[in-house]
């Protein structure tokens, strides 16, 4: 494995060190760090405090699947976008055009929007 490490997630303290165990329970390498400081960190702006999730690049891909398949089945307990699950779960084809996360319409982009609602996905 390589010893490269890409920051993955930044957030809030206990979301960091839950996802830190909820990886390290999957033999997924985690490292949490202070992230670099914002340009509006020069004190008193509101900002809380976060955490950076670091991890190897190479498991970056599990690491999504991993996360792709926590929501599904999220989505799957709230009995919400039933349809859409069928269509996020179907590979799209080569050169096909995949359907709208919001409304399911599979069309090309207008303007970098959906043809159909009108979500900006470009």
């Amino acid at each position: 494995m390589s010893t490269q490490l890409v920051p993955y997630f930044e957030g809030p303290l206990q979301q960091m060190r839950e996802l830190e165990r909820q990886l390290q329970s999957q033999d997924i390498e985690v490292e949490l760090a202070k992230p670099p400081a914002k340009a509006c960190c020069g004190g008193g702006c509101g900002c809380s405090s976060k955490l950076q999730l670091l991890v190897h690049e190479e498991d970056v891909p599990k690491i999504a699947k991993l996360m792709q398949a926590e929501w599904l089945a999220a989505v799957e307990r709230e009995g919400t976008l039933t349809q859409g699950l069928v269509q996020l779960q179907t590979p799209v084809a080569e050169g096909a055009e995949p359907p709208c996360p919001a409304c399911g319409f599979v069309g090309p982009l207008q303007t970098g929007a959906c043809g159909d609602c009108g979500l900006q996905l470009e």
